[in-house]
C-alpha cells in the first residue's frame, strides 16, 4: 500500500511540474509569439537567403525558417511556443 501512495504521489508531483513548466514558459498569446518571430525575422533580412515565419496550428507556435533553393527541407532557426489555454 506504501509503494501504490509514493508512486501515486510521484506521478501527480510530476503533473504539477511539467503544468507549472507549460504555464511559466512560452508566451501568452498567437500575437505575442507572431510579433518575437517577425522580429527575429528583421534581422535575417539583410543576409542573404530565404527566411520566414509560419504558424503551426497544431503544435501551437510560430517557427522562423530559412528555405533552400534546392528543394530540400527548410532548415528551423527558431520555434515561439505560445500558451494553447
Amino acid at each position: 500500500m506504501k509503494i501504490v501512495n509514493l508512486v501515486f504521489q510521484v506521478f501527480f508531483l510530476l503533473v504539477i511540474l511539467l503544468s507549472l513548466i507549460y504555464f511559466l514558459t512560452g508566451y501568452d498569446s498567437a500575437f505575442e509569439a507572431d510579433q518575437n518571430c517577425h522580429s527575429y525575422l528583421s534581422s535575417y533580412d539583410s543576409q542573404s537567403g530565404n527566411y520566414g515565419c509560419d504558424h503551426d496550428t497544431e503544435t501551437h507556435q510560430w517557427i522562423l525558417f530559412k528555405s533552400n533553393d534546392n528543394k530540400e527541407p527548410a532548415k528551423i532557426i527558431k520555434k515561439f511556443r505560445y500558451k494553447f489555454l
